[in-house]
């Protein structure tokens, strides 16, 4: 190896199709002594926004004071409309948008202000006049307030727009570059396109190499990468994550359909914004829970595990618990452990045979034991240990993991988070000999809307479906 290229370390996606960017990147972050992080994002107006709705209600409360209503409801007026203040999202640039939310709010804070002043004393309650007069007044603030906000982050943008890159196939990637520059409202500025394949299309700069990539990153202070090509995500994953490691906010841009239905928008286009993975608030939350509800599970079926055990080495042998490699998060194998319920040939078509759900060699009991599921339940061990989360994405054997990813849009993205023993795909019926490319939506629509809840919704649902089974 020579000394340059040992000292560019290089990242590069699999699976790779003529057409889609294929890179081999420089980690970003890393060995660059002259290198620098691009400027800051703008600030959020979120804070701006809370003290707008703040300084209504006080335009409010003071309406209830000059009424001579008790100091009490004042305050207690403030923390009912920061309860029910209307939220922002990346979509809402104007007033107008949000008007009929801010006003609802309002409203609901009122009537429940009402409420609550004639339960506490008849003599407290608020006249028809005076909620009017306070509904008006603070919305009147918050509507001024509010216009103010999103008219200073406009002009912001205008002036200071974000750069961005565009991945995807050369024709598509140049097409979205170029409506995105056509409308400077969305403060976001294309400056180059990366891409594998260059089509001779005009336009921006095309990037081809890590290193170009990397000055563009550089120079230009990039803070956002437009994905217009749903493979994109399949195929460059350890592209995207780096550059999301770098700072960079990571956007799935859909080309092709209307954007109507969708609440993130960019210059007419649906998209949304994608997530490398969970953060370490989340992350330790969905560790809790895993290590809490396994170590308790083991514990209350252990009885159950030794029984299994004991008839399976009386009724097929020697041999009990089956061990196979399994791809986890961020492409890591581990060791699977399941009750053994069938003897493969030799290792090769244990790693290779997709399944032996009907095979007429297995026992009763291990028939029995596989429609049940009771196979799986020792994973409760590779859960505690850390190697899976109870709900996650199912592990598949490394043969399987390479042709899925070259084969099926998505698969590859699936292996952010860590792997489950049931899953969103699961309790939706994706078991067995189902639809890898079904599978791999859901288990990624699962990652992109993760919640604590999600999982406990999948968990109860998961022990419904016991009841019923079907097996693996």
């Amino acid at each position: 190896m020579t000394a340059e290229s040992s000292a560019q370390s290089t990242v590069t996606s699999p699976g790779a199709q003529p057409g889609y960017p294929r890179l081999s990147v420089i980690p970003l972050g890393e060995g660059g002594a002259g290198l620098r992080r691009p400027p800051a994002r703008p600030a959020s107006p979120l804070p701006l926004l809370l003290l707008a709705d703040g300084l209504a209600a006080l335009a409010g409360a003071a309406v209830l004071l000059t009424g001579g209503h008790h100091p009490v409801l004042a305050g207690l007026l403030a923390t009912v409309t920061m309860a029910v203040r209307a939220r922002w999202h990346r979509a809402v640039t104007a007033l107008l948008d949000e008007l009929p939310t801010v006003c609802g709010r309002i409203a609901v804070a009122w009537l429940a202000l009402g409420a609550l002043a004639s339960a506490w004393h008849p003599s407290h309650a608020l006249s028809a006049r005076t909620l009017l007069t306070g509904f008006a007044a603070q919305t009147l603030a918050a509507c001024a307030g509010r216009a103010l906000v999103h008219l200073r982050r406009r002009r912001a943008l205008r002036r200071h727009p974000r750069a961005a890159l565009v991945i995807g196939p050369a024709a598509t990637a140049q097409r979205v570059a170029a409506a995105v520059l056509r409308h400077p409202r969305c403060g976001v500025a294309p400056v180059g396109v990366v891409t594998e394949l260059p089509d001779g299309t005009d336009g921006l700069p095309v990037l081809t190499t890590g290193q170009e990539v990397q000055r563009a990153l550089i120079q230009n202070g990039v803070r956002d990468i437009l994905c217009v090509h749903p493979a994109v995500r399949a195929k460059q994953g350890p592209l995207l994550r780096a550059l999301a490691a770098w700072g960079c906010a990571v956007w799935e841009v859909d080309a092709d359909s209307p954007a109507y239905a969708s609440r993130e928008q960019l210059a007419g286009f649906a998209c949304r914004r994608l997530d490398a993975g969970l953060g370490h608030r989340e992350s330790l939350a969905k560790r809790l829970l895993d290590v809490t509800v396994s170590g308790a599970l083991l514990l209350l079926v252990s009885p159950l595990l030794l029984v299994c055990a004991v008839v399976l080495r009386v009724t097929d042998g020697p041999g009990v618990v089956f061990q196979q490699e399994r791809i986890g998060k961020d492409g890591r194998p581990f060791t699977l452990l399941k009750f053994r319920t069938h003897r493969p040939v030799d290792a090769h078509e244990s790693a290779t045979r997709w399944s032996v759900a009907g095979e007429a060699r297995m026992n009763p009991f291990c028939r029995f034991l596989r429609k049940s599921s009771l196979d799986e339940l020792l994973q409760l061990w590779n859960v505690l240990r850390g190697d899976m989360s109870l709900v996650g994405p199912r592990p598949e054997r490394p043969f399987f993991v390479g042709q899925f990813s070259q084969t099926y849009p998505g698969y590859a993205a699936r292996h952010r988070m860590r792997t489950g023993i049931t899953g969103l795909a699961q309790v939706h019926g994706l078991r067995g000999d189902t639809s890898i490319e079904d599978r791999a939506r859901f288990d990624n629509a699962y990652i992109d809307n993760w919640s604590l809840w999600q999982d406990v919704c999948i968990l109860l649902r998961t022990a419904a479906a016991l009841v019923r089974p079907t097996g693996s």
